[in-house]
């Protein structure tokens, strides 16, 4: 099982971005997905989930401004993120769970700064 992140960039403070993760070799199962963030000096820690029947849960510092979701025909989930904050810099990383195992792909960074 692989993942794969992708629509980091530079943004300024009120802006928006939409990362996206695709999942490949999980034969077309559902499973539920997640994303966190890693700022630097600091532990990882979860920003949004959707489970197999979509759903969402966010935490509270990015509740009302991201949403998660998923195309299980595409094997993709997205963060639609908007009012970003300098505090919301950090690399971002997809997570599913298949079978009892996790997997992570290996992050796209978003970096909040004017």
């Amino acid at each position: 099982v692989q993942l794969v992140e992708s629509g980091g960039g530079l943004v300024q403070p009120g802006g928006s971005l939409r990362l996206s993760c695709v999942v490949s070799g999980s034969s077309g199962r559902l499973y539920p997905m997640a994303w966190y963030r890693q700022a630097p000096g600091n532990q990882r820690e979860w920003v949004a989930g959707i489970g197999s029947g979509g759903t969402t849960n966010y935490a509270d510092s990015v509740k009302g401004r991201f949403t998660i979701s998923r195309d299980n025909a595409k094997n993709t989930v997205h963060l639609q993120m908007n009012s970003l904050k300098p505090e919301d810099t950090a690399v971002y990383y997809c997570k599913t769970n298949l079978g009892g195992i996790d997997y992570w792909g290996k992050g796209t960074l978003v970096t909040v700064s004017s």
